[in-house]
């Protein structure tokens, strides 16, 4: 094992242990930077330069996927945040790479989200029929993913035994950081509904449920980013829909009712509010449009 594949291990049980990120994000920063230390040969810590690392983010621009497709700009970008956030770190234990600062990050263009319109989104809570257990379940998924704007991660991690009555529940997010998120009447009837229904001893409040009924431990989130899709087509859904398309509309429906963004930002557990800032560009484009006609035209006439 080289001296940068030794810091890069401590660095790894770092990020694990000191900073509690996900498995996830330690086998990430472990594949980008392996790829660095492999493109450039890097050995050492001092061998980690300007110019090592401008070659490598050339060679990531320059490259292709197996489908011969150019590696996306926020992909190089994710490549420059592990190798800038490792260079922090050398730093930290006394070794002399190249400064963080040095690694500037790739311009991204404004994040495009595709919005569920509020009759689609109605449609779609309401396509679940009958009172068997899988519609029950389904009902309460949909409604629960509008009403807290829960990441998918999250929805399927629930535990069964929630407070219904207060309609408030507390979640693990990102980095283990823990937030209440709130549960709308029509949330917690369907869910009280369906849980009349369960039978079974499992912890989970969504439960993977076989075709011949039996309770399967809990839901996956594969099983439910299907069950959104079939819902969206059974409603007549065009667009794509997933069940991040849900925490988006959560988002933008309490900045368009008047929620500040400090809020809606502890609401959806974002660590940095520049994240939360992107649904903005939503609720904001009236104005953006009032602009361009009227102050850049104006301009343009000089």
């Amino acid at each position: 094992m080289t001296e940068a594949e030794k810091s890069l291990k401590e660095y790894l049980d770092y990020l694990e242990i000191e900073k509690n990120r996900s498995l996830r994000t330690r086998d990430n920063y472990d594949r980008y930077i392996k790829r660095f230390f492999k493109e450039e040969n890097i050995s050492k810590p001092s061998d980690i330069t300007v110019d090592t690392i401008r070659n490598f983010r050339l060679k990531l621009a320059r490259s292709k996927t197996e489908e011969g497709i150019e590696l996306k700009k926020s992909t190089q970008s994710y490549y420059a945040i592990a190798i800038r956030n490792f260079l922090r770190y050398l730093i930290k234990k006394g070794h002399t790479p190249a400064a963080p600062d040095e690694v500037e990050l790739p311009k991204l263009p404004d994040r495009e989200i595709e919005m569920l319109d509020a009759r689609d989104l109605e449609r779609i809570l309401n396509s679940p029929e009958g009172k068997n257990l899988r519609s029950l379940r389904d009902r309460a998924i949909l409604e629960t993913l509008f009403s807290t704007g829960l990441r998918l991660s999250e929805l399927c991690s629930l535990g069964r035994y929630i407070d219904l009555d207060r309609g408030e529940v507390s979640v693990r997010g990102k980095g283990s950081k823990i937030r209440v998120v709130f549960l709308s009447d029509g949330a917690k009837e369907s869910i009280k509904e369906y849980l009349k229904k369960r039978v079974d001893t499992e912890e989970a409040l969504f439960i993977s449920i076989s075709k011949q009924g039996s309770v399967m431990g809990k839901i996956s989130p594969r099983s439910v980013e299907r069950l959104v899709t079939k819902y969206a087509r059974k409603a007549g859904v065009g667009s794509r829909v997933t069940p991040h398309s849900f925490r988006h509309l959560f988002a933008t429906d309490l900045l368009v009712n008047g929620a500040d963004l400090r809020s809606v930002q502890e609401l959806l557990g974002h660590s940095h509010i520049s994240t939360t800032q992107v649904y903005t560009h939503l609720t904001n484009k009236e104005l953006k449009d009032i602009h361009r006609a009227f102050h850049a035209r104006r301009r343009d006439k000089k």
